[in-house]
This record gives C-alpha cells, sequence and structure tokens, in this order.
C-alpha cells in the first residue's frame, strides 16, 4: 500500500508522515506542492494522498501548488484524499464554496468536535472528540458544495471541522489529527488508510 503527502511548507508535514508511515507498507513519499506535476503523480498510482496543511489560501497557486489538481482531477488519480486544515479548505474553495476568516484565530487550542454524519474516517471515534486547531480560515458552512458532507463540526458555533465528498473518496479535516491534542487522531488516520 502506498502513499503520497503533498507538503503545503508546513512544520507538521513531519509529523503527519511519522504517524501515517507506521500504518502503510511502502515508504512515504512526500513531495512540496510544487515540485510535482499532477502528471508525474499520476504515475506514481498512490493508494492514498495527503494535503498537508500550510500557511495562506488555497486559491492562491503559490500557496497551493499541485493540490488544486489533485481535487479537481481526483477521477484520474484513483486514491483516497484526505486534506489537512488547508488541504481540507482547499476541498471546499476548488469545489465551489467559500473559505472565509474565522470568526476567531485559533493556534494550538483544542476544541470539542461533534459527529454530525457518518463517516469511514470516525469509524470508532466517540461522538464528541477533542482536537488540536490551528488556523485563521474556515470554509463557510453557508457555501459548501452540494456534492460535500459536513461530517463534524465544532461544539460551539457549529464551524465546518471535517467533510467528505458523497460519491468520492475525498475527505477533509480542518484540525490537526497529527497533534498530540487530538488524543484519537493517530485512529482516525488509520482509519483512513483502511477503510477509506
Amino acid at each position: 500500500m502506498s502513499l503520497v503527502i503533498i507538503d503545503n511548507y508546513d512544520s507538521f508535514t513531519f509529523n503527519l508522515f511519522q504517524m501515517l508511515q507506521p500504518l502503510v507498507s511502502e515508504p512515504i513519499q512526500v513531495f512540496r506542492n510544487d515540485e510535482i506535476t499532477f502528471e508525474e503523480l499520476q504515475k506514481l498510482q498512490p493508494d492514498h494522498v495527503v494535503m498537508s496543511p500550510g500557511p495562506g489560501h488555497p486559491g492562491n497557486d503559490s500557496d497551493f501548488g499541485v493540490c488544486k489538481d489533485v481535487i479537481l482531477n481526483r477521477k484520474k488519480l484513483n486514491a483516497a484524499i484526505l486534506g489537512v486544515c488547508l488541504g481540507h479548505q482547499g476541498i471546499v474553495h476548488h469545489l465551489g464554496g467559500k473559505v472565509i476568516r474565522a470568526p476567531q484565530i485559533i493556534h494550538g487550542k483544542t476544541s470539542k468536535i461533534k459527529v454530525k454524519s457518518q463517516t469511514p474516517l470516525f469509524d470508532g471515534i466517540d461522538e464528541e472528540f477533542e482536537a488540536m486547531r490551528y488556523h485563521s480560515l474556515i470554509a463557510d458552512l453557508a457555501t459548501v458544495p452540494d456534492e460535500i458532507t459536513v461530517t463534524a463540526q465544532e461544539n460551539g458555533q457549529g464551524l465546518v471541522m471535517a467533510l467528505q465528498h458523497k460519491t468520492d473518496r475525498l475527505y477533509g479535516v480542518q484540525f490537526h489529527p497529527e497533534s498530540i491534542g487530538t488524543p484519537q487522531g493517530q485512529k482516525m488516520l488509520r482509519n483512513f488508510v483502511e477503510k477509506c
């Protein structure tokens, strides 16, 4: 089983790598978002692709690079795709929704997250769980595209915290599953590899 991480120039990428590597049989390949083309990624035939957190806005090509093509051409890839933080926001943005400023900038704080819809990503996860957040942008709930199901929301303001595509193997989480502040994060990543 092979997995590729697209690194959006973020320090958390290595943490994702460390948590995911024991879950797959082949060495994980990590590429910066501007050092691989979609065609090159396609030739690798990965079973899973993870789009990492990162700075900036998913609408800026310089911030999001090849991740835009991964989302728009996902059917050609035939892989399960997980967007984390910026990667998650990119799914909403590139499928026609809006990514807006969050009501508060959250940097290294945990929140209670409520599961709103069944998803293989949260199989065996508590209906309410704690997760670490680092972000100033958020997917605008009112403009989430029809082809997307919101699978988890922040317990309070109802901010979008997780999603999945209704027909494709495309998933996103706003929070950081690789953080120690997300106690069930390892299980979520295992679910992604084994069940998505």
